[in-house]
């Protein structure tokens, strides 16, 4: 087996698909720009599954820092199996799909619609039931991805939360930043991680950690190392580790910490230094990081450092899912549509 899996392949993709994704949905996003300034809601809703749902984990962070809007999780079973009435009126309901296609998802979207709220879709699929459900479709342009574990969907998504945040809040740095993003992540791509392949591929268990806009992709990465690599990984805030995972390190314990370069940077630090004095392999994605420290996309605007972090590492699990004998394009019982209920 070689490096060039479709997972690689498709990473690959995303510089692409974000500057497609970002000059196509120029219109829509003005016109959902102006249709948010005027409905001015009073919290936002998201729902999502998988991947998805780590990136509505950025949307809440990005959104509650950007514009001071109080974002939430929305469980799907609250709609599919309890059938319970929701009181969105007046707000925003925030569906991530990459297929537009899993039950619970649409039955969600539909009662949030009924409600109230107003519903605007994220999703890949633009001919799926989704996209039908809600009041506005923001496709994510990445294209057919093929191998299981999605990648340049996940990327896409952030992609389009930043256009979103941008032309809401109508911060023209965020705006500037944006049209940086295809060149960066084509430069992230770039960057090796290999120094971090040989520890993971040997784990049996690992740590990943985040803070802030951050943390979805922290999420995100352990959802990755488990589906593609088999490797037991957990997510955790920075701020969370002295809460129980402290008592997990021991010597060469395996941890990766993403921290872009806002306010969470200076604790993300410390507690990589924690780390390494109680035995622990730390890699943290930054770089006035000491130690094994992982090149990162410098001079970047710390709401799209974590789509450029998310780039790299895809690459370095894609190695190690091969370091350990791995096929990632075809993770052990799973499937690449979910259809929950």
């Amino acid at each position: 087996m070689t490096a060039l899996t479709k997972m690689a392949v498709e990473t690959a993709e995303a510089p692409d698909a974000v500057a497609r994704l970002l000059r196509d949905n120029e219109t829509l996003c003005n016109q959902l720009g102006h249709r948010l300034r005027e409905l001015a809601p009073r919290f936002l809703v998201t729902c999502a599954r998988g991947s998805s749902d780590h990136a509505a984990t950025f949307a809440k962070y990005l959104f509650e820092t950007q514009l001071g809007i109080p974002t939430a999780s929305f469980a799907p079973s609250i709609s599919s199996l309890y059938q319970a009435d929701m009181k969105l009126e007046g707000s925003v309901f925030l569906v991530i799909s990459q297929s537009g296609r899993s039950p619970d998802l649409l039955m969600s979207a539909q009662a949030a619609r009924q409600s109230g709220a107003l519903v605007v879709a994220l999703v890949n699929d633009i001919t799926s039931p989704l996209a039908e459900i809600a009041d506005l479709c923001l496709p994510l342009r990445a294209g057919p991805e093929i191998s299981v574990a999605a990648t340049k969907s996940f990327i896409a998504s952030l992609a389009g939360l930043l256009q979103i945040a941008a032309h809401w809040s109508q911060d023209k740095s965020l705006n500037s930043a944006l049209a940086k993003l295809p060149e960066q992540l084509a430069e992230a791509a770039g960057l090796s991680w290999q120094s971090a392949v040989e520890t993971f591929a040997k784990a049996d268990h690992a740590l990943v950690v985040g803070r802030g806009l951050g943390f979805g992709i922290a999420q995100e990465a352990a959802l990755k190392l488990k589906e593609t690599s088999q490797l037991h990984a957990e997510p955790f805030s920075a701020a969370e580790l002295s809460h129980g995972p402290m008592a997990l390190m021991r010597d060469g314990f395996p941890v990766l910490i993403f921290s872009q370069n806002d306010q969470t940077r200076a604790s993300a630090l410390e507690i990589g230094a924690a780390l390494r004095t109680k035995g622990a392999s730390v890699f943290i994605a930054g770089d006035d990081a000491d130690g094994d420290a992982l090149a990162v996309v410098p001079d970047i605007h710390p709401a799209c450092a974590p789509a450029t972090m998310a780039q790299s590492f895809y690459g370095l699990v894609n190695q190690i899912a091969i370091a350990r004998g791995l096929d990632p394009d075809n993770p052990v019982h799973l499937k690449k549509v979910t259809e929950t209920v």
